[in-house]
């Protein structure tokens, strides 16, 4: 609820972000009659999962898929009622190395790849294999990705089959990631399966965006309130224990429980009071960045949902072929995506320059496939894609329950060993809305006594 004093509103709880966390946390906080605010700097919600209209197409910005254990997003989608519009299909993964596409992505293919010897083969699939079987990853949580990943495949294997893929997406960074993170991977993805040889993943009919108008309209419909092109420059907390809330263009906001889903560097510099250590522990936690190119040609590219590129000609780590995951009407939708610490060089490059040279590593994979073919295309950018999560990487976070009464701050940091994903982000987001609910009910309960 949100009552009015002499001076102005004072709104139970305000959520900074309006990503797929932050809309959570907002429903939940809905649900139980709390009205909450929610204040996004982009023009529109949705954040990762928002949509934009793509030569016609209704499509993410960065892509999004399913798998059979993302139980968060399950019960999420029961609760609003669409249930019903999760869609299942069968997928195919490869390699693209040697000039040549691969199969993988089942025993069959494992055993068909020609790079790998049989005892490389081996050891590839009992580390697959126990992957999916593990219940904790507590034993890898001192490795790096780098040292687990020899110590299960050997030197050779891993120069093969992970080198090239972790430092694409990593560089500097490549040899601090955490086992654990990469082992959460493996598992989630061998998971998603019907069978030993069928790999299955899901999505959203209607794409993510589906799930970000549902979220809107559950805000909605109890009283809440989406507010976008509202970045927020600073939250106080004031002596009478009300946390006030700045945003250009609008008078200060006030607020008894705050839920920041905001990066941890971003939140760390707009909110005063926090202790060193919060202030220390938020600005320690490196992120790399994205820049998701999206294509949209006219014949289908390999048909694999995803394609791993080993060829070090191309400095992109793969192809995902979208439309072999969501129908499109015949319609073939490719994501190329540049990961890289926005101090790489390649940041630097204009969206057409990265463009260009993608389609370089589409052409190589497809070489029925030129310019001509192209109907659109896009890039898409994001500073904050992807934390740097290192051995033991929960030691370096600091509690979501800031010092700060009734300001809780968390991000995409907060899923790890799990790597960022939609399910995840619903299912942190409804444990803090709880904790605010508890806040205010005790707050309430306070105040009657």
């Amino acid at each position: 609820m949100a009552d009015t004093q002499t001076e102005q509103t004072v709104h139970d709880a305000v959520v900074i972000g309006a990503g797929a966390m932050g809309l959570a946390a907002a429903h939940h906080l809905a649900r139980a009659g709390h009205r909450p605010l929610v204040l996004e700097a982009a023009p529109d919600p949705g954040g990762m999962a928002a949509h934009s209209d793509f030569n016609g197409i209704s499509l993410e910005r960065f892509y999004h898929f399913v798998c059979k254990t993302d139980f968060d997003t399950f019960d999420l989608m029961e609760e609003l009622g669409m249930a019903d519009q999760m869609v299942w299909k069968s997928t195919k993964m490869g390699y693209y190395a040697h000039g040549k596409v691969h199969d993988w992505g089942n025993p069959v293919a494992l055993l068909k790849y020609p790079h790998l010897n049989p005892v490389e083969k081996f050891r590839y699939g009992l580390m697959a294999w126990s992957c999916t079987k593990r219940k904790s990853w507590d034993g890898a949580e001192q490795m790096t990705a780098p040292d687990w990943l020899r110590a299960w495949l050997g030197e050779s294997c891993y120069q093969k089959m992970w080198q090239r893929l972790l430092y694409q997406k990593f560089f500097e960074y490549t040899d601090v990631i955490s086992a654990s993170w990469i082992g959460t991977r493996v598992q989630r993805v061998g998971n998603s399966r019907k069978s030993l040889m069928e790999e299955q993943l899901g999505h959203i009919e209607g794409g993510s965006q589906t799930l970000v108008d549902a979220l809107m309209a559950s805000i909605a419909a109890e009283g809440g309130e989406v507010r976008c092109s509202a970045p927020v420059s600073n939250v106080r907390v004031r002596e009478d224990g009300l946390k006030e809330i700045t945003v250009p263009d609008s008078s200060p906001i006030l607020t008894r429980e705050v839920v920041s889903t905001a990066p941890l560097a971003v939140a760390g510099k707009i909110f005063e009071g926090l202790t060193e250590a919060e202030q220390q522990a938020y600005a320690s936690v490196d992120n790399i960045g994205c820049v998701c190119l999206v294509y949209h040609v006219d014949q289908p590219v390999t048909g694999k949902f995803w394609l791993n590129i080993m060829d070090e000609a191309h400095a992109i780590p793969g192809l995902i072929e979208f439309s072999a995951l969501r129908d499109f009407g015949g319609e073939t939708i490719v994501y190329a995506p540049y990961y890289m610490p926005v101090t790489n060089e390649r940041w630097a490059w204009s969206d057409e320059a990265l463009l260009d040279e993608a389609f370089e590593a589409i052409k190589a994979v497809n070489p029925a496939i030129t310019a001509s073919n192209v109907k659109a295309r896009m890039a898409n950018r994001l500073t904050h894609s992807q934390p740097i999560c290192t051995p033991n990487f929960l030691d370096q976070l600091m509690p979501i329950e800031t010092s700060l009464p009734g300001v809780q701050i968390a991000d995409t940091c907060y899923y790890y060993p799990e790597d960022r994903g939609i399910s995840e982000s619903v299912g942190l987001a409804k444990r803090m809305a709880e904790t605010a609910i508890s806040g205010l009910s005790r707050a309430r309960q306070a105040v009657a006594s």
